[in-house]
């Protein structure tokens, strides 16, 4: 992965491990000072898939596959 980026559409996971991840948008929250990531991910392996999201600093992010 080295050379690439971060982008919408990316498959990410925290570099502390964790649920792979699907990165919707970039940008800042409107109290930062750093890039952020809006990520959404499923919580069960089976129906019925519980949607979760959240936001994450681009610098705890690492792209998977």
């Amino acid at each position: 992965m080295a050379g690439e980026e971060i982008k919408v559409g990316s498959v990410v996971q925290l570099k502390s491990g964790g649920p792979h991840m699907t990165v919707s948008q970039i940008g800042h929250g409107q109290y930062d000072d750093y890039a952020s990531a809006w990520c959404d991910w499923f919580v069960q392996d089976k129906p019925p898939w519980k949607q979760e999201h959240g936001v994450f600093p681009m610098t705890s992010l690492k792209l998977i596959g």
